[in-house]
């Protein structure tokens, strides 16, 4: 019934791991469908590489659990120690020696505890074997993405024609959710970043007043039946100078550049070089200050990283952001973000094209 459990059980063969546990509501959740947060409490899927899972989890989980299909299920109460399932569990799969992956995220005390029950196991990070597998997407997965992306491309034309000079940017951001809302998206973030705040790529947006001749950042996703959408969009507030016209028209071409690189088998290092290239060449070298991309699906950044450290072979199904910047302290930024996939005939867009031209909301 649950074929990615499978297909991670063989992963792990291969890769040299007995077990893997799941903990995040994430990696749960594309693996059976659980997608459940056990907080302090234990809550793993543990999966042996002969495909065998179990689930161990508190006692108020376990009817979402069968809920989902899942047969193998062991619970605790709160007056229990969780920890014994552990114990059980290794004495069933012979893992008291065994190589142990677990997710990225597990809770460092649920962590401890797991390895104060099994001191002889070796444990190692697991996310990069489940990441290869989560970064190849099925058809049915990017039909989600589209409809994510779409949701995302919908609310910014929404917010557009609204924004004026005298709005803050928290304003701009609760306009930005209440669109993807409308629209059946489950907001992940939103970012707006006036003026000099712009040139802070993960700005934390607040009361500060949108002016006439401002250049405004709009960054935002949210996920729809659990995909994520992320996309930006640089506007003007009025008038914008010459000087935010050459550096937008820079980015633009930029992300052109690494769009038009985009096909099966070129690296991800080959892709940021085509957008850097542009940039430099412009003499706005020193103000791209991060990678060109990052993987995107289920999380809002996963593998493939499409920046200058990944010189591994892209291939069908994989989807990214591409979002060339530049960024002037003290003054404005620019960035230009779709998410894209990797198709027959080169890149797959998730989100409308990103206009060629600053836009002045007049």
């Amino acid at each position: 019934m649950f074929e990615r459990i499978s297909i991670l059980g063989k992963a792990l063969k291969d890769n040299g791991a007995d077990v893997f546990l799941a903990t995040h509501p994430i990696t749960m959740g594309y693996l059976c469908g659980l997608f459940e947060d056990g907080h302090e409490r234990l809550l793993t899927l543990a999966i042996h590489s002969s495909g065998e899972y179990r689930l161990l989890c508190p006692a108020l989980t376990e009817a979402q659990a069968r809920r989902v299909g899942l047969e193998e299920v062991v619970t605790h109460t709160d007056s229990d120690n969780a920890f014994d399932l552990i114990r059980d569990l290794a004495g069933d799969w012979n893992l008291k020696t065994a190589v142990v992956a677990v997710d990225a995220e597990m809770r460092a005390d649920i962590l401890l505890g797991i390895q104060d029950v099994l001191p002889a196991a070796l444990f190692r990070p697991g996310q990069a074997i489940l990441a290869e597998l989560m970064a190849v997407k099925s058809l049915d997965e990017l039909d989600l993405m589209q409809k994510s992306g779409a949701i995302a491309d919908a609310a910014f034309q929404a917010v557009l024609p609204k924004l004026q000079a005298g709005m803050t940017e928290s304003e701009v951001v609760s306009l930005l959710e209440s669109e993807m809302t409308k629209r059946d998206g489950v907001p992940l973030f939103a970012i707006a970043a006036t003026g000099a705040m712009g040139a802070e790529p993960h700005h934390r947006s607040d009361g500060t007043i949108l002016r006439e001749g401002d250049v405004l950042i709009l960054d935002f996703g949210c996920t729809y039946k659990g995909y994520c959408s992320d996309i930006t969009r640089t506007v003007a507030i009025g008038k914008a100078s010459e000087e935010a016209h050459k550096v937008y028209r820079t980015v633009w071409r930029a992300h052109e550049a690494a769009r038009h690189a985009v096909k099966e088998g070129v690296s991800g290092a080959e892709i940021d070089r085509k957008a850097r290239a542009v940039i430099e060449d412009a003499g706005m070298g020193r103000y791209f200050i991060h990678r060109t991309g990052h993987g995107i699906g289920m999380r809002a950044h996963e593998d493939p990283n499409i920046a200058s450290s990944n010189n591994e072979p892209l291939v069908m199904g994989n989807c990214f952001s591409i979002e060339p910047g530049v960024y002037r302290p003290g003054e404005f930024g620019v960035r230009i973000e779709n998410i894209y996939s990797v198709g027959r005939d080169g890149a797959v867009s998730m989100n409308e094209p990103p206009s060629e031209i600053l836009i002045e909301v007049l």
